[in-house]
């Protein structure tokens, strides 16, 4: 929802695994005017076969879960987001293993992938992506940090 403004002849399709989420982002979408240009789709790439009938795309925007196992949150974020949005593995480098391979088949000749990653997470994501065949550039954040990882 936040890349439809910038793209007015953009659509988009919104997926999460949970229906609670999905249900704020269709309320986000109508209150910002963009309904017509979202859909939203309960699933898990987790799940096998999850992407079979979403096509290919000449871009996929990805926030998987990043965060280490045994990290201490902020109790604004620890206390209000759901540890499965949050967690993933020891590393926090369990979605990206699964999410990574399946980009392949996701993306159109061309397409671009972009995932947020954690502030220390660079080298190990772009590691993976590379395993898969992907071309890897880091863009910074504001205050420097490593925040996205652009998969070509």
């Amino acid at each position: 929802l936040a890349f439809l403004p910038e793209r007015p002849s953009a659509t988009g399709i919104g997926i999460d695994a949970s229906a609670q989420a999905l249900a704020v982002a269709q309320r986000n979408s109508a209150a910002l005017g963009l309904a017509q240009r979202a859909q939203f789709r309960e699933a898990s790439w987790l799940d096998s076969g999850w992407a079979d009938a979403l096509g290919r795309f000449d871009l996929v925007l990805c926030n998987p879960p990043y965060v280490e196992a045994d990290a201490e949150l902020e109790p604004d974020v620890r206390d209000f987001e759901p540890a499965s949005a949050l967690f993933a593995g020891h590393a926090g480098l369990d979605d990206y293993r699964v999410i990574i391979p399946q980009l392949v088949q996701l993306l159109l000749p061309g397409g671009v992938a972009v995932l947020e990653i954690g502030a220390t997470q660079d080298a190990a994501v772009s590691a993976l992506a590379r395993e898969s065949g992907f071309a890897v550039t880091l863009q910074r954040d504001l205050a420097g940090r490593p925040r996205v990882l652009v998969l070509r």
